[in-house]
């Protein structure tokens, strides 16, 4: 691990980190996690296991100290590293000739999807909440993260890729 790329990912971390604290409430409270982006932007510049490792439990105890949602300190510790292993194995899987700026947005749909799911039922089993408030939650809170997060990636994603290559650094 070179402190370099750790110092990139501690600054994604925490633009993510204030970007999550600002989002404002959807749905009951919840708010769509920006966080997840900023987590996968950083997978998709550093695709090595230990760098997915420290992010995902970089980013699930930020992401715990500042939810608001009932049930979601404990969910965002057990969601997050399994969304980011998740999402490495799909980026792993998929064939290096795809465009990185096609390949990056749905990435990130999936990931913000199957992040909402995880952390959706993990909440609503440490709460106890009722099975119907899942479908609810999904389609007011999940669903327009999944939007925020792809056109928060379409845009980024090509710029912060620009300016690294402009400042010659070496990708891990």
């Amino acid at each position: 691990m070179r402190t370099k790329d750790l110092v990139l990912l501690a600054l994604f971390m925490g633009i993510g980190a204030v970007l999550h604290i600002i989002a404002p409430p959807i749905l009951f409270g919840m708010k769509p996690d920006i966080m997840l982006p900023m987590m996968f932007l950083g997978i998709l510049l550093f695709p090595h296991v230990k760098y997915v490792l420290v992010l995902s439990l970089a980013t699930g105890v930020i992401s715990a100290l500042t939810t608001a949602a009932p049930g979601g300190q404990v969910s965002n510790l057990i969601e997050k590293p399994i969304t980011a292993f998740i999402f490495f194995a799909l980026l792993l899987i998929i064939p290096k000739q795809v465009n990185q700026k096609v390949l990056a947005p749905i990435l990130v749909a999936i990931g913000t999807f199957v992040s909402g799911t995880i952390f959706l039922t993990l909440a609503l089993y440490v709460i106890g909440l009722m099975e119907g408030a899942f479908t609810v939650m999904v389609a007011g809170v999940v669903l327009p993260a999944v939007l925020f997060n792809v056109v928060f990636t379409i845009v980024l994603y090509p710029i912060i890729q620009s300016i690294l290559q402009r400042s010659n650094f070496k990708f891990a």
